[in-house]
């Protein structure tokens, strides 16, 4: 299986410390999945981490995004082994970095970052449920990003002489409730 690709391009937490928090969830999370916050960790030694939980019907605003750098873990706990950054997933229970999306900024995310078919579609949007930003024919009534360019990438450096450029498209936020 393939996990999302997500390059935030121009974020206004890249310069914003209060837009960037430490998370963890009870679910597994991939970068480009978004969630809420429920209250702030209750385990011990976690002062500075929050809860995420997948958005919600009443709760698709105020969401945050999951990014977190592409350092994968193999099966054995060894990090480093495996350079493809498509095979990153944060499990269950692991501290991860998420930030919170702002009007306008600009973010690439690969096709697997996103749920549902593009066709005609040109949104992607927070729904009830999921982790992950489903594509959509118009923004909704929380967090909603519109496709900008269909046409960015990103190369990977995997030690082939193949391709190693991965198809991603730029999205820009437009509405956050």
């Amino acid at each position: 299986m393939s996990y999302g690709l997500v390059i935030p391009r121009k974020i206004a937490a890249d310069n914003v410390d209060s837009l960037v928090r430490s998370a963890v969830s009870a679910s597994i999370y991939e970068n480009g999945f978004v969630g809420y916050f429920s209250g702030k960790s209750a385990t011990s030694g976690e002062k500075e981490v929050w809860t995420m939980v997948a958005p919600a019907t009443a709760h698709l605003y105020d969401l945050w995004m999951c990014y977190e750098p592409e350092v994968v873990v193999t099966d054995s706990k060894y990090k480093g082994l495996d350079p493809d950054p498509r095979n990153f997933v944060i499990p269950a229970g692991d501290i991860f970095t998420t930030f919170k999306p702002q009007i306008g900024d600009l973010i690439s995310m690969s096709a697997d970052a996103v749920s549902g078919t593009q066709g005609v579609n040109t949104f992607v949007v927070a729904t009830d449920g999921a982790q992950g930003l489903t594509w959509a024919a118009a923004a909704v009534s929380g967090l909603s990003l519109k496709l900008v360019d269909d046409d960015d990438w990103v190369s990977i450096g995997l030690g082939s002489i193949g391709t190693q450029r991965i198809a991603m498209d730029l999205f820009e936020v437009v509405a956050l409730a």
